[in-house]
């Protein structure tokens, strides 16, 4: 508001000032006496006027020769001018339209237009931490992995380029398959720019591949803190590394420190089922039973486990079958209709050779669940019972081509591994493996297992098959039949005549031919 009214005030009395002036010229008679090199001119009001424009006129065009002479003598010694900066301007502005160009063609994976593009733009606009990025990603696409290397290495040396750099420089790596060295530069990478999601997941990724746990678990521990994963996942994703470190301290011999691992590790995750059982095998090693009870109890709660039954049978391990049913018993009563808890009981029977509880143990899991477990149980019952060495073969036959019932498997490519670890053996996936019963597959069993003979307990009565009919054609009582599946023929062992005066037909005994022939 001020600055204005100043403005006003002075072009007022500017305005003031040339009519009090032209006034003042008009009312003079004389006019104006001008005198020069002693020569004296007059000039009338107007004339002076004329006269006063005209020598300005002359002075504005002197002092803008004298100027365009100056720039151009400046713009011959290479100072910077006018001219200058118009010839610099021209010239950034093909840099940009170059760069801009070479961007599409990166896009569109014309890697050799592209990189003409760059190179153009770097020698028009000398901005390196522009143009190099552009090279390096139009050598890539042209597939120049060697400029591409150079490019990202000129990154390096500017700070606000630095991490792009490194992270090109691991992409190259791991590209070419050197996970050694693309590992420590994600490292760095994650250093330089923590909050970065992509370089997370890699340096996670290649962690966990390479056993570098501790870098793992920062990882992690910056994605629940800055809420990029849930905090029951970080708390098991912990847990997981926690007790994959542990394992390694374990390996090289400091068992005080992998003990306190594996405890820290089931703490942040209790139905982890290997954090369980190592927690608890540490409380014993530590002299405290209780307390692995706890830890196995609690686990067992969440998932029966054999690892975990295995545990529990290690903090006694010189007690009675007798003493170990009864003490077994805290942990049975968790989850008593769970299927691991009727195989673990009925184990445990079988070793205080009380075959009958183990068979009412077992229930009906031959029939509605038959693994290869369950069928390996059921043979050593009927073993203890004293059934015929047939029937236990039979059941024993049926293990062998029986599924094997829960493993670890993936649940990202369905991969079977016999023990647990953090990482798939097969994808690479972290913390995808659970305890769970793999889908069926219509796969042939190898080595012709399909062909064992499968005896189902006791020899079976079947008059309708085949070989009945025409033994009781030949007048014959069959009193019991025994069929051998696999094999080419079904075989019929008669055991009584008709009559007392009649010859039983000559039978062919051709069953242990057969069982032979078929187990290979």
């Amino acid at each position: 508001m001020l600055w204005s009214f100043i403005k006003i005030a002075v072009f007022l009395i500017a305005v003031t000032a040339v009519t009090y002036g032209a006034m003042t010229l008009a009312s003079s008679a004389d006019g104006v006496q001008v005198v020069l090199a002693g020569v004296e001119y007059n000039l009338g009001p107007v004339q002076a006027i004329i006269a006063v424009l005209v020598l300005i006129v002359a002075v504005f065009v002197f002092l803008k020769v004298v100027g365009f002479v100056v720039a151009l003598l400046r713009f011959l010694v290479g100072d910077e001018t006018a001219l200058t900066r118009y010839f610099d301007r021209s010239r950034e502005r093909r840099g940009y339209k170059a760069l801009a160009d070479g961007m599409i063609s990166v896009a569109s994976g014309e890697g050799r237009l592209a990189y003409n593009q760059a190179k153009k733009a770097q020698k028009l606009l000398g901005r390196p931490e522009l143009t190099n990025l552009l090279v390096a990603q139009a050598a890539e696409t042209k597939g120049d992995t060697k400029k591409a290397t150079e490019a990202y290495k000129l990154l390096l040396s500017d700070q606000r380029t630095r991490f792009i750099g490194v992270r090109g420089l691991m992409r190259q790596k791991l590209a070419e398959g050197d996970t050694d060295t693309a590992l420590a530069l994600a490292q760095k990478a994650y250093a330089l720019k923590p909050s970065h999601q992509d370089t997370q997941d890699t340096l996670l990724k290649l962690s966990t591949e390479k056993g570098a746990w501790g870098d793992a678990r920062k990882v992690i521990s910056y994605k629940r803190h800055s809420g990029l994963l849930p905090k029951d996942v970080a708390k098991r994703r912990d847990a997981v590394l926690a007790l994959q470190e542990a394992k390694g301290i374990l390996d090289e011999g400091a068992s005080i420190e992998a003990q306190e691992a594996a405890i820290a590790a089931n703490k942040s995750s209790p139905d982890l089922i290997p954090a369980a059982a190592m927690a608890a095998r540490s409380y014993i090693g530590k002299g405290k039973p209780k307390n692995a009870e706890r830890v196995i109890r609690k686990a067992w709660e969440a998932q029966p486990h054999p690892d975990l039954a295995a545990a529990y049978a290690a903090i006694a391990p010189e007690e009675t079958p007798q003493a170990r049913l009864k003490r077994f018993q805290k942990l049975l009563v968790l989850r008593p209709d769970h299927e691991e808890t009727r195989l673990l009981r009925a184990e445990l029977n079988i070793a205080a050779e009380n075959f009958p509880e183990a068979r009412r143990a077992l229930g009906h899991l031959a029939d509605t669940h038959p693994t290869s477990r369950v069928l390996a149980i059921m043979a050593a019952v009927e073993r203890g019972e004293g059934s015929d060495d047939a029937v236990v073969r039979g059941w024993l036959a049926r293990a062998l081509t029986a599924p094997r019932g829960p493993q670890w498997c993936c649940d990202a490519c369905q991969n079977i591994q016999s023990d647990w670890t953090p990482v798939c053996d097969n994808c690479g996936g972290f913390d995808t493996l659970s305890w769970r019963e793999p889908p069926k597959t219509d796969q042939p069993l190898p080595h012709g297992a399909e062909m064992l003979p499968l005896i189902v307990g006791a020899p079976a009565v079947m008059p309708e098959s085949e070989a009945a009919r025409k033994a009781e054609e030949a007048g014959v009582e069959v009193e019991e039949a025994e069929i051998v599946t696999g094999a080419t023929e079904e075989t019929v062992i008669v055991t009584k005549p008709e009559t007392e005066g009649d010859i039983a037909p000559e039978v062919t005994e051709t069953e242990e031919v057969q069982k032979k022939s078929a187990l290979g």
